[in-house]
């Protein structure tokens, strides 16, 4: 995603900054992570960054994860059907995947998240939606990914959202998860996945699994899970964006 979704929120940093520079440092939510130092999360919801969220009804990211869905039905389909019957499956890109949720379910815990993290991070080439599809912004489903080969960070955390379910991960413990780069200026999408309560990170920056506690200089704006899309409703700086997505990738 990288800066796909930075002038989504551009508008309304520009109206919250005023808000955001007038509170106090520790008024700061424990998912703003500003500091170097160790941090502990006051957890006030039991989503990633113990922040809570509000459901979104509208608005362009929620249009973006509804078509996402409705194509993600058909591979799911085609996905099933190839599991069945391999030796007939005419997929490249589905055996390719496939092979990785096999790689996943035969590990359990923090060693099948990882399994599964590593094994998508080295499947996709990092490239921007530009150069891949010809159009600025497009979140693509896995094996539309596996087929063109790269992705930018939606598409890593799509596929990883998609492997883990299908390896056996409960729904109730994936979210896929976007965050603002307080430093950077950029947005960025991660699959999130809950193991004995700690919440830890797929990126698909890094092989190594991060707990949400642990991130630093990150804002969480956006949260999406099997019921939808929703918004941290700590996260000001992004109230009321327009969607407006931008060329480049991260």
């Amino acid at each position: 995603m990288g800066n796909s979704l930075r002038s989504f929120a551009l508008r309304a940093v520009m109206l919250g900054f005023g808000l955001a520079m007038a509170a106090p440092i520790a008024e700061l939510n424990a998912a703003s992570v500003l500091s170097p130092g160790p941090a502990t999360l006051l957890r006030k919801s039991t989503e990633p960054f113990g922040l809570p969220t509000s459901s979104l009804a509208g608005g362009g990211l929620r249009d973006k994860w509804l078509g996402v869905q409705r194509q993600l039905a058909d591979e799911l389909v085609q996905l099933a059907a190839c599991e069945s019957d391999r030796a007939g499956c005419a997929s490249p890109e589905a055996l390719r995947f496939l092979a990785i949720v096999d790689a996943g379910r035969a590990r359990t815990g923090r060693a099948r998240l990882g399994e599964i993290n590593r094994a998508i991070n080295l499947a996709i080439r990092p490239g921007s939606d530009l150069a891949t599809y010809g159009e600025p912004d497009v979140w693509a489903t896995p094996l539309a990914t596996f087929a063109r080969g790269s992705g930018d960070c939606e598409d890593y955390a799509i596929a990883k959202f998609v492997a883990l379910g299908k390896a056996g991960v409960a729904p109730e413990d994936l979210r896929i998860v976007v965050m603002h780069d307080l430093l950077g200026g950029e947005d960025h999408a991660v699959v999130a996945a809950r193991l004995d309560g700690h919440w830890l990170t797929l990126d698909n920056r890094r092989m190594a699994m991060i707990e949400d506690a642990d991130i630093r200089s990150f804002r969480p704006t956006f949260v999406i899970d099997q019921n939808g899309v929703s918004r941290y409703v700590d996260a000001p700086l992004v109230i009321g964006a327009a969607w407006r997505p931008a060329a480049a990738v991260n």
